[in-house]
């Protein structure tokens, strides 16, 4: 066990272990992504639980977040809290959320047993409707999404392939 603990120790004053950074879950926030260990991309902390991907990738750290404010929008999805908190992705900086951004969009929710059972969520209000996959076409499914997930799926966007979780969570 000592073996072990005093590799760790070494490891992280190498710098091969990055430590991570507990941190708050905080509205607006301006979260770094580090994708394919070599692009950073961004996101903002938004309300309930949300969070939009900004498409915008660079090779270089950002330094003025204010380019964020024109990018346009990758998605946006629920992320689970230990991905901010337990510092797996961390916080740059923080941005007024844009008017664009608010409210959060529907989601749709389908049935397990029986596919042709959608329902309508509204992520600003709880409220859930029932509705026809015509509604629900081109909404994001009602999920919350672990960091690798989101991290493969924008770096599947970026390398033009299809994305497995996006597959896996499309409407049947």
């Amino acid at each position: 066990m000592m073996m072990l603990q005093e590799k760790i120790l070494e490891l992280l004053k190498k710098n091969i272990i990055k430590k991570m950074k507990k941190q708050r879950i905080s509205k607006g926030a301006i979260l770094e992504i580090c994708i394919d260990k070599q692009y950073y991309v961004y996101a903002q902390i938004l309300e309930k639980a949300s969070y939009a991907f900004f498409d915008y990738r660079s090779k270089k750290q950002l330094k003025d977040f204010s380019i964020l404010l024109n990018s346009p929008i990758l998605f946006i999805v629920s992320v689970y809290d230990d991905v901010i908190t337990e510092g797996h992705w961390i916080k740059v900086g923080k941005l007024s959320i844009r008017n664009d951004l608010l409210p959060l969009p529907m989601k749709f929710i389908q049935d397990v047993l029986d596919i042709n059972i959608v329902e309508l969520y509204d992520p600003n209000t709880g409220e859930i409707f029932l509705a026809t996959k015509n509604d629900c076409l081109g909404l994001e499914r009602s999920a919350v999404w672990e960091a690798e997930h989101v991290e493969s799926r924008i770096s599947d966007f970026y390398n033009g392939k299809k994305n497995i979780w996006v597959e896996q969570l499309k409407m049947k």
